[in-house]
């Protein structure tokens, strides 16, 4: 009884692995691409990246918050390109402080704009 299960078994596996249908799945020939063409799909498929701000992009925002913390050895001065005035504000320590809060309140009002025109983003 033992030997007829196996055997009928092993009869039915053979059957199923032989049979025409078995692992045939309908499969449509890929047309050939030539070089060029793989390479055009390569290219379209890439994501092109934002660009980078330009490097003269200066924020109000931030030169206030220099000013503010910052004022008294004059790095708002060297951030809105005024390097000049910067070192000035250094060895006089922004002025004892005088030339710091002139500094903060013309930010603070749009007066003092960077040396190269106007403010990229603003309060």
């Amino acid at each position: 009884m033992k030997l007829s299960l196996k055997v009928s078994t092993l009869l039915l596996t053979l059957m199923f692995l032989s049979s025409p249908s078995f692992g045939a799945f309908p499969v449509k020939p890929q047309p050939t691409k030539t070089k060029s063409e793989q390479v055009q799909e390569l290219k379209t498929e890439v994501p092109t990246p934002k660009p980078a701000p330009a490097s003269g992009e200066k924020s109000q925002l931030t030169a206030l918050l220099l000013c503010l913390f910052l004022g008294t050895i004059g790095v708002h001065r060297f951030y809105l390109n005024y390097p000049g005035i910067g070192v000035i504000q250094i060895l006089t320590l922004g002025g004892l402080g005088v030339w710091s809060l002139i500094d903060l309140i013309m930010i603070i009002t749009g007066d003092l704009k960077p040396k190269d025109g106007e403010y990229d983003t603003t309060l």
